[in-house]
């Protein structure tokens, strides 16, 4: 039966104290309801784990064109992209976004990012102390990405702070969203005029033109595809890698277990994934009235996917709040599910499997300190973790 009135709750999704920790407001959240609107942000809040997945899984109701950002401004800057459209349209840019991405495409990348990882984790291992995020979980996916998609020059030099702004942005209209709007403004910029020449021979970046010529995607998408690598993946395996670090630092005894059996590898980076979801909201549109858990979300109205809240329902997860590698959770929802699962997984799995391999085979133990995170509308990651000492294996 569905409820006239809908559970409500005064929260502020973007408020600076919910981004650092929004684990507590996702399990009040889940209390409420499935469902449950927030007036500050003028959202319905998909809560728990079944809710989350349907919605992923029913683009007719649940759609993505002009929804995923939580401002009119950079759901317009989106328009026509793979993340801002639904079927038909969407499955065609799509294809083109994920050729050069699917397993038999990635594994002639496996061994080179393995050993990437391995070299890179064996020299800060050697000097006994480094800064995590900088030196590691900024530094490999970064190279990583810039070499397969042929950036060169200043795009490469600015990878980074391109990728953040052009996650922030899709936040609310606060101070965070308007300061990044001119850097994601450069973004925009420079991929609206993007040519093959620009990106380096060979890469993956000329294979989305050659598509473009041959007419497997729409005249002028080209650029929106590339966006779309830079502005929607690098942000989030950055962060995924920096809480790499950071859970085998706080559970030793996880990592021990990885190091006795390294098929655990995919399992442990699951959890990871599980534990500490990088993305904190994503948006989608009510397309018709529709009922989740007993609750009336409107026509029309702007849905809120929390995926952390999700990958933490109880209802799903046994002990969701322990980080666990061998609960080797394949069916948590930081990708997504359905159309809009995320198109890079397959790359990121590789950097996030290659960077626990690389942690279990030459550490034993690292000491870290205090991890500083900072508010960010979108992507939850850790800003700063100095590990002190590294004992090796």
């Amino acid at each position: 039966m569905t409820d006239p009135a809908p559970p409500v709750s005064d929260l502020d999704l973007f408020d600076d104290t919910v981004l650092v920790d929004p684990y507590p407001s996702y399990a009040a959240l889940r209390d409420l309801g499935a469902a449950v609107h927030l007036p500050a942000n003028d959202v319905y809040a998909l809560t728990r784990y079944d809710a989350i997945r349907d919605a992923l899984g029913n683009w007719e109701t649940f759609s993505s064109a002009g929804a995923i950002g939580f401002n009119p401004a950079v759901n317009e800057a989106l328009t026509g992209t793979s993340l801002a459209s639904d079927p038909p349209m969407h499955t065609r840019l799509r294809a083109a976004l994920t050729a050069n991405l699917s397993p038999r495409a990635l594994r002639g990348l496996k061994d080179g990012i393995a050993a990437k990882a391995d070299a890179l984790v064996a020299e800060l291992a050697a000097k006994g102390s480094f800064e995590a995020i900088d030196a590691l979980a900024r530094a490999f996916p970064l190279e990583v990405v810039a070499d397969l998609i042929g950036f060169t020059g200043h795009v490469r030099a600015n990878m980074l702070r391109w990728g953040q702004a052009a996650m922030q942005v899709i936040g609310p209209m606060n101070r965070r969203t308007e300061e990044s709007f001119p850097i994601a403004g450069e973004l925009y910029a420079w991929c609206s005029g993007v040519t093959a020449d620009d990106l380096a021979p060979g890469s993956v970046g000329r294979g989305i033109f050659e598509a473009e010529t041959r007419g497997d995607i729409p005249p002028g998408t080209a650029g929106h595809i590339i966006h779309q690598y830079l502005g929607a993946g690098v942000d989030t395996t950055i962060a995924s890698i920096g809480n790499i670090v950071a859970l085998f630092a706080a559970h030793p005894e996880q990592l021990a277990l990885v190091r006795g059996d390294p098929s655990l590898v995919p399992a442990a980076f699951n959890e990871v994934l599980r534990y500490w979801a990088p993305v904190h909201a994503w948006g989608r549109r009510a397309t018709r009235d529709v009922e989740v858990g007993g609750v009336l979300i409107p026509e029309g109205a702007k849905v809120a996917i929390l995926f952390g809240a999700g990958n933490r329902d109880p209802r799903h997860y046994d002990d969701p709040d322990v980080f666990q590698v061998e609960r080797n959770p394949v069916d948590h929802l930081s990708f997504g599910y359905g159309p809009h699962g995320c198109a890079g997984q397959g790359l990121a799995r590789l950097e996030g499997h290659a960077v626990i391999e690389a942690l279990a085979r030459r550490v034993e133990r690292l000491v870290v300190g205090t991890a500083v995170r900072v508010p960010s509308n979108i992507t939850r990651s850790i800003e700063e973790l100095p590990v002190l000492e590294v004992f090796p294996a």
